[in-house]
């Protein structure tokens, strides 16, 4: 009994606090989007764009990144259950994103490459892993 009401709460505890980050979320996909926007309004402007590329390119792969987070906290409110394959999926595009701007700036160290790749293969094996998962969980409830 005592059990069942500290399940309770905390499940709307969680509830709360997870609203409250998809809240904060959003918010920063609308600025970000904003200001993305202001941003290659400033590149028109601009003569030389060649420089300024990599902010365009980092701040859309942050913002594909928010969005990735939003959907695992949507299908969190969905099923209670965090989905692997959307946190996953932030995490290899956070990866590429930061693979883009080490090439792009000329920055990018043998070793680092080794390790970023070394890291992505990870993920995508991590992926692939819990797609076969989540396909076997769905096939034992339906």
């Amino acid at each position: 009994m005592l059990s069942e009401k500290i399940r309770h709460f905390y499940d709307k505890l969680v509830d709360i606090i997870f609203g409250v980050i998809l809240f904060f979320i959003m918010l920063a996909l609308a600025i970000g989007a904003f200001q993305l926007f202001a941003d290659v309004w400033e590149l028109l402007k601009l003569e030389g764009i060649t420089g300024h590329y990599i902010d365009i390119i980092t701040d859309v792969l942050t913002l594909y990144v928010l969005v990735e987070l939003s959907r695992s906290l949507i299908e969190y409110f969905d099923s209670h259950k965090l989905r692997l394959t959307f946190i996953v999926d932030a995490a290899i595009v956070f990866i590429i994103r930061e693979f883009l701007i080490l090439l792009f700036k000329h920055e990018m160290k043998p070793d680092m490459m080794y390790a970023l790749s070394a890291v992505l293969l990870v993920l995508g094996a991590l992926r692939i892993a819990s797609i076969i998962v989540y396909q076997r969980e769905k096939q034992m409830v339906g």
